[in-house]
């Protein structure tokens, strides 16, 4: 059986028993969101997601067994000229009068002065598993603000790792409530104008959302086999809303052209399942195999970020092809009402369309020309890519919006050893335990006079309980991503650790910390990239090679799909990596992009640009089936596909601006990137390129098939009205 007849099939029951099918629908959601509520969520953690040797300085710390309980600071500074030490010290007994008192914490340290006098650190450690730390912490957060209300005359403020987990989970809560509170008027009113009637747009959206929900509680259950890590949700949101609404656009828009065409209600279902339909789920493929390609990057992040998309996509393709039928089946002709007048006027014409073939007009003429013009302007717009620098994200990339990171930069200003360490770690023998500390020291001092470091303070060495396991914390002046970071790192692997711990026999030493994260983390980025790319074209030329037998189309599809990913890439450079754009976009610009949106928006464009490819060729093809030559073919095939494609594509860009304004720099990169490549892909690539590169391969197109009458099937076999009207093209 065929992926088409199934989606006919499938259709057809849903046209036929519609309450059944929408109450499996329904039934479907709520279960699976109820399953992911009560199973809830595995998060990735830091030795999750470690590389090289970062992730085995993190196997040497875990195998100590440290008690490593959370830790907060509570800083205490003066709010202008110089500090009053009377003051910090009354504040300072008060926090450890008030935080000593909760049942949250279970020691509050003395108070530690700054190298200038001029700051006053109160270590609190809290008591309980460090993994829910975050989730209590809002009790020592709530003391803290009652001090501050008592002693005005200084600033008293607390942070920690607790604490700035709890302010990115709250940045996130916010970011995505805002991006539902604006996505879905933006997206209902640009369904409006695509259909002119209220329910016709509403059951897209209301498809979308409950695709988002039930991916929502199938992810959760998904995240105790792959862990999830902070931003899964907003891609979940972010795919399933610009995905669930297209797949349903494309199918609605078909169902209705079918209606206008004399077809019975059932009758225009199942032509919407043969041809919109057998396009969804085809696009929905591209896009998971897209999405699975980013396992291969041997990386968590990638695999949450993989796993999310791909329920997602799965859950949005499946609702279009079983549910959908059944609501347009039970609407009738109620899905049109009730109608705005001027825009249903507007979007119901009768005849042929007239922007869209004066749009095509030029690459249909004059194909070479146009196709020449249009490389060289998207060539320039991805050369920037050459320069792509990328940088994973840190503590000093998360947005000041966040409260605690203000109070997180005068905490590292104050004391530099309180922010970026490099982590040493040593595994030896018990007996070697004294010869391992001594060496570690030596190093230590050996880093007190390097500008790369900033060991002011003695020496943080922690030894586990079995004397297997000893730590070193080296603090350094460096951000990770900069230069001096990386010579920092590489001096400590490649020099001072072997040197202080190469004379201790069977001794195992690593280097770990956020820097050295970061660069073992990019680096194994950048090895397994070629692997992903490699993947994802392979497989991509695979599918469309599958479903239109032509290399040539095969081929084609990977040209413009890397076009317009090239030029997405090269908008990011200039937007990210310089300063220009940070007023607008309201971020800072740190030099470089994050290191994983460039390989997942990789993947992501090339499945979401499936979506306008397998439905543009769709109907250009079935205009070649029904004999018009090529150039003709391609012009009603596209004009004919436009609206529905600019619709979704208008949707797409929409939904994927607004996440470009969110507080997170890993969603406005992501936003950006994803909002241009579709604009390009929809205005650009299907508008020009596409046309003119086709015109001028000619039935080469069809290679090495041979593009006739299909036997065997109505929708296919005759020429419709619509096409014995078609205009002569312009010559």
């Amino acid at each position: 059986m065929s992926r088409r007849a199934v989606t006919v099939r499938v259709a057809r029951w849903s046209a036929t028993h519609p309450w059944r099918a929408i109450g499996l629908w329904v039934v479907f959601v709520a279960v699976c969101f109820a399953a992911g509520s009560w199973t809830g969520t595995t998060k990735a953690s830091d030795e999750d997601m470690a590389q090289g040797d970062s992730a085995r300085a993190a196997e040497i710390v875990e195998s100590g067994n440290f008690d490593d309980p959370a830790e907060e600071n509570v800083l205490i500074t003066s709010r202008s000229g110089r500090l009053d030490r009377d003051a910090a010290a009354a504040a300072a007994g008060d926090v450890a009068k008030r935080l000593g008192a909760l049942r949250d914490v279970e020691e509050v340290g003395r108070p530690v002065p700054s190298h200038d006098g001029q700051a006053l650190l109160v270590p609190v450690t809290m008591a309980g598993e460090p993994d829910t730390a975050a989730d209590r912490v809002g009790t020592l957060l709530d003391a803290t603000a009652k001090v501050q209300a008592d002693h005005a005359d200084v600033r008293v403020e607390e942070v920690g790792g607790p604490s700035i987990d709890k302010g990115i989970t709250d940045q996130v809560a916010n970011d995505l409530s805002k991006a539902e509170f604006i996505s879905l008027p933006v997206t209902l009113l640009i369904m409006l104008v695509a259909f002119g009637a209220i329910v016709a747009a509403g059951v897209p959206v209301l498809l979308a959302l409950s695709a988002v929900g039930a991916a929502f509680g199938l992810s959760a259950l998904a995240s105790h086999v792959v862990p999830a890590v902070d931003t899964i949700s907003s891609v979940i949101l972010l795919m399933g809303m610009a995905v669930g609404v297209d797949y349903s656009l494309f199918y609605l828009k078909r169902e209705r052209e079918e209606r206008a065409n004399g077809s019975s209600h059932v009758r225009a279902v199942e032509i919407a399942a043969a041809t919109s339909g057998h396009a969804v789920v085809v696009s929905g493929f591209a896009v998971i195999v897209s999405m699975a390609g980013l396992y291969l990057a041997n990386d968590v992040v990638f695999a949450s970020l993989a796993t999310g998309s791909i329920i997602v996509v799965a859950v949005a393709v499946l609702g279009s092809v079983t549910v959908l039928p059944a609501l347009l089946a039970k609407l009738g002709r109620r899905v049109d009402r009730p109608r705005v007048p001027l825009l249903w006027r507007l979007t119901n014409r009768s005849g042929p369309p007239r922007v869209w073939p004066a749009l095509l007009r030029p690459a249909l003429r004059y194909p070479l020309a146009t196709l020449l013009i249009t490389l060289v302007a998207l060539g320039a717009l991805a050369w920037p890519a050459l320069d792509l620098k990328l940088k994973s994200s840190t503590d000093d990339d998360l947005p000041r919006a966040i409260p605690v990171m203000r109070s997180y930069d005068r905490l590292t200003a104050a004391f530099p050893g309180e922010g970026v360490h490099h982590l040493v770690a040593v595994r030896a023998e018990p007996a070697k335990a004294a010869q391992v500390r001594d060496r570690l020291t030596e190093l230590y001092d050996r880093t007190r006079e390097d500008p790369l470091y900033a060991s002011v303070a003695p020496p943080h060495i922690e030894v586990s309980a079995d004397h297997r396991v000893t730590l070193l914390d080296v603090p350094t002046r460096q951000k990770p991503g900069t230069d001096g970071a990386t010579r920092s790192l590489e001096e400590l692997r490649t020099s001072l650790v072997p040197a202080a711990v190469g004379s201790v026999a069977g001794a195992d030493a690593a280097v770990g910390g956020p820097i050295a994260w970061d660069v073992d983390y990019t680096n194994n980025l950048s090895d397994r990239m070629p692997v992903v790319i490699g993947f994802v074209l392979l497989l991509t030329f695979v599918i469309m090679l599958v479903t239109f037998r032509s290399v040539a189309i095969a081929l084609t599809s990977l040209l413009l799909n890397l076009l317009s990913a090239a030029a997405a890439f090269g908008t990011l450079v200039l937007v990210f990596q310089h300063s220009w754009a940070e007023g607008i976009l309201d971020f800072h610009a740190s030099g470089s992009i994050v290191a994983w949106i460039p390989l997942f928006l990789f993947a992501v464009l090339f499945g979401l640009s499936m979506d306008y490819h397998v439905f543009v060729v769709s109907r250009v093809r079935e205009a070649a089936r029904r004999g018009l030559p090529t150039r003709e073919a391609v012009g009603f095939g596209i004009s004919r596909s436009a609206g529905v494609v600019t619709s979704a594509a208008i949707v797409m860009v929409s939904v994927f601006a607004i996440f470009a304004t969110l507080s997170m720099n890993e969603m406005k990169q992501m936003g950006v990137g994803l909002a241009v490549a579709v604009f390009l892909d929809a205005m650009v690539i299907r508008v020009l390129v596409l046309p003119s590169l086709m015109t001028m391969l000619g039935r080469a197109n069809w290679w090495p098939g041979r593009i006739g009458r299909p036997h065997g099937t109505r929708i296919d076999d005759q020429p419709t009205e619509e096409m014995r009207n078609i205009p002569e093209p312009v010559r």
